[in-house]
């Protein structure tokens, strides 16, 4: 029985290649690449002389029951993508679905991955982290996966985008989360990485000024929780739930819940947090 190696490769700078990496790509039987154009310069740079097949998203489901067969025959295959880890907004998941379900062993060689490294530069609470990919295009889809990422409770939500659209996505965000906080990166690893981080507002105004905001595609982490501190200062959280109780002569449990319903901003730990402070003042 072969093994599959799933093998990230750099997302920029050639200096991220693993030792590792290198020799299981010269030691294997031959190189699945997302685009053997674009895998020919890695393998030319580091001298790595080995067959490559073209494995990709358009012929991924015809060639992975051949590709199984060959692994149980005992050849070893190594899985790249165009720049990054296999599987993540790239093709490999058929094949590495097909060869867990075979009992073929699966190795992973970690190294480059957009998110991590955006996540790990960004400044945010990486504390939990959903990870989008790339929005679908059409538009009932789209506003649906947007609706969740709005309600999510997760911290921080990664988004990949290209520059053709990446002021639409801004907007978008922007119009459901006003006053989120995102960090945008474009180009990581390379000699012009550029990150734009802040309330979404102020980055959207700070990259129309970048005239290279069109090159190179984009990682959007969003972050639509408010900091206690952050909130505006004349005006409390229990202010807000007492409002509410006012206005819609209700109970404070209602009020909690029209509290949050209209500032997806701020989290439910927030304003549990002052609904417990509101009963205590209540008490006196």
């Amino acid at each position: 029985m072969g093994i599959l190696y799933v093998v990230a490769t750099p997302i920029g700078n050639l200096g991220d290649m693993s030792s590792r990496a290198i020799e299981t790509l010269k030691e294997v039987d031959f190189i699945l690449a997302e685009d053997t154009r674009q895998t020919i310069k890695l393998l030319n740079h580091f001298n790595i002389k080995n067959k490559m097949v073209s494995y990709h998203k358009y012929n991924e489901a015809k060639t992975s029951d051949s590709l199984i067969e060959k692994l149980q025959s005992g050849i070893n295959v190594a899985l790249v993508s165009d720049a990054g880890t296999p599987c993540i907004s790239d093709p490999g998941y058929v094949l590495v679905n097909k060869a867990r379900e075979n009992n073929i062993e699966v190795i992973g060689l970690p190294g480059c991955s957009a998110v991590i490294d955006a996540l790990s530069i960004s400044g945010l609470d990486t504390s939990s982290f959903s990870f989008y990919g790339f929005l679908p295009l059409e538009k009932k889809s789209r506003k649906e996966l947007l609706n969740d990422i709005k309600s999510s409770n997760i911290s921080v939500k990664v988004i990949y985008e290209s520059p053709k659209r990446i002021f639409k996505l801004l907007d978008e965000l922007k119009n459901e989360m006003p006053g989120c906080k995102v960090c945008v990166l474009t180009e990581l690893t390379k000699m012009h990485e550029k990150c734009f981080y802040g309330k979404i507002d102020e980055v959207i105004e700070k990259l129309g000024k970048d005239d290279s905001a069109n090159k190179g595609e984009y990682v959007v982490l969003l972050s639509n929780e408010v900091k206690k501190e952050e909130i505006d200062n004349d005006i409390s959280l229990e202010a807000l739930i007492v409002d509410e109780m006012i206005k819609n002569d209700c109970s404070v449990k209602e009020a909690i819940l029209h509290v949050k319903n209209n500032n997806n901003e701020i989290s439910k730990k927030m304003i549990y947090d002052a609904s417990l402070n509101l009963k205590e003042l209540l008490k006196k």
